[in-house]
């Protein structure tokens, strides 16, 4: 097995670990998570439709902006 792999597993556990405490402690305030302007979303009787475009933009660009840094300082 090679080092690296493991560092990278360790990155990718303290990342998650990070991630379920924010929400844990911080979900009430992450109301608008999921509620962006631009999120698609059609109700018509039982049926429910939702596409969250926006959010998934915001969280593409927030990931891509965290690989960047990995990368650029590891």
């Amino acid at each position: 097995m090679n080092q690296n792999l493991g560092k990278y597993i360790i990155l990718a556990g303290l990342a998650i670990l990070i991630l379920g405490v924010l929400v844990y402690f911080f979900w009430d305030k992450l109301g608008w998570f999921g509620k962006l302007p631009g999120d698609i979303s059609f109700e018509k009787g039982n049926t429910k439709i939702y596409f969250p475009v926006v959010t998934m933009i915001l969280v593409s660009v927030l990931l891509n902006l965290v690989i960047y840094l990995i990368r650029r300082f590891f």
